[in-house]
């Protein structure tokens, strides 16, 4: 892991490999080790002549903690993962995010387009325009101190996520708040870099890919058979569908 500074912030990331760049942006509560290292996304890019970067956002993994919910406009993290091409002298790249990752690499294609070269969203569909439910009880769950008191799937199944994780489980109930914010339907028709949203076919939080790759001007959906939010991000069809996009898409 190596480090950066951007916006008051001690950023880590990886930079691996040489050819085309890929930066990985993880999802809420993961890391770049949870969310990339270990699903074999890294060695996968990297085997298939990518250099692939990975962030770890703010308030995640090894990067800086804050506690006020300010801090996670998924503008400001979007910033940081530009400003990580930027601290590589990267001037242009393919972008992919999962689930709040996903999020954030729209916000980076808003905020910076000529930067981000495609996009691939992983876990997060038309979610991304008309939420993906109630969130609180999560934020509740993560502040409790007795996970047993949690009631709710949904809430255990993020707070265990963030245990496993050794996740600072404040610095993740500030990030909840704001990092869900919604972009609406002409944002996202703004988006006209090739795309690609990836979604689960069993995934109950991200909401279906179609309708939202059908309000971009240059966008597939694509169907995990049989995943759910957790179990898309390794899926092989996954990884073999990216690597043909990359092929279609070269920078």
């Amino acid at each position: 892991m190596q480090t950066f500074h951007h916006d008051g912030f001690d950023l880590a990331f990886i930079d691996e490999g040489e050819g085309e760049p890929v930066l990985l942006i993880h999802g809420f509560a993961s890391s770049i080790g949870v969310n990339w290292v270990s699903p074999g996304w890294v060695k996968a890019l990297v085997e298939a002549g990518h250099r692939v970067v990975a962030i770890e956002n703010r308030g995640h993994g090894q990067s800086t903690k804050s506690y006020d919910p300010a801090d996670y406009r998924p503008a400001k993290m979007a910033a940081d993962a530009a400003a990580l091409l930027d601290h590589l002298d990267i001037a242009r790249a393919h972008v992919m995010g999962y689930s709040m990752g996903a999020r954030l690499a729209a916000f980076a294609a808003l905020g910076a387009p000529a930067k981000v070269a495609t996009l691939v969203f992983g876990g997060l569909g038309i979610g991304m325009v008309e939420g993906v439910g109630d969130w609180d009880p999560i934020a509740r769950a993560l502040e409790v101190d007795d996970p047993a008191t949690i009631t709710g799937q949904r809430a255990r199944m993020f707070r265990a996520f963030a245990d496993q994780t050794r996740s600072d489980r404040r610095a993740l109930a500030a990030c909840i708040e704001t990092s869900r914010e919604l972009l609406t339907e002409e944002q996202v028709a703004g988006i006209t870099q090739p795309t690609l949203v990836a979604v689960g076919t069993t995934d109950d939080i991200a909401g279906a890919p179609a309708p939202l790759a059908a309000l971009m001007p240059n966008a597939a959906a694509f169907a995990i058979e049989g995943r759910d939010h957790m179990l898309s991000v390794g899926d092989r069809t996954f990884k073999k569908r990216v690597l043909e996009f990359y092929r279609e898409n070269p920078l």
